[in-house]
């Protein structure tokens, strides 16, 4: 029988959103305070719910969160919860009750502030051409503007298809071969 998280009362999300659906590679990017799914998820469906409409599914990797369930009752709301290997580690789908899809970039917890931010502002700039993979890896220039390291961009598969050499696990994030949280 699928589990049903019902969660403590929310945190405000650390989240930023394009100003405009739909106009950017990503849709903006959130960045959880930790790896706790059920502490973290219900403030960002709020959110999201506010701007968007009704949230009814969630999709996620597999190896990136402490904890899986397959639902999270959110006030009224039951968010329905996939767990995908295939899924970008560092990408969170939610699709709204019109079936729009919302693709966030998820800034791990653990990421130093100014990197966050300026991930954060990437992901939520219009002029966003790059997946999440090469946001987070991206470095400052001298002048502000971002260059990416490591992964090539037209090697990133597409958000349905997952990233290339993730490993299955999260960035800096080893799962505990029990699964259970450490």
């Amino acid at each position: 029988m699928p589990t049903t998280v019902i969660p403590p009362p929310p945190a405000q999300p650390r989240l930023s959103l394009a100003p405009v659906k739909g106009r950017t590679v990503v849709d903006g990017a959130w960045w959880p305070r930790s790896w706790n799914l059920a502490a973290e998820l219900p403030g960002l469906v709020l959110a999201l719910s506010e701007r968007y409409g009704r949230i009814r599914h969630i999709m996620l990797n597999i190896h990136t969160w402490d904890s899986r369930f397959r639902r999270l009752t959110v006030r009224s709301d039951v968010v329905r919860i996939g767990w995908f290997d295939t899924l970008d580690p560092a990408l969170l789908v939610a699709t709204t009750g019109r079936d729009d899809q919302l693709d966030l970039l998820v800034v791990p917890p653990d990421t130093a502030p100014a990197t966050a931010e300026r991930a954060m502002a990437a992901a939520a700039d219009p002029a966003n051409l790059r997946r999440t993979p090469d946001i987070l890896t991206a470095e400052p220039t001298a002048r502000g503007a971002t260059t990416t390291t490591g992964s090539d961009v037209y090697a990133v598969w597409d958000n349905e298809g997952g990233s290339p050499a993730s490993g299955g696990t999260r960035l800096g994030h080893t799962p505990s071969p029990t699964g259970v949280p450490a």
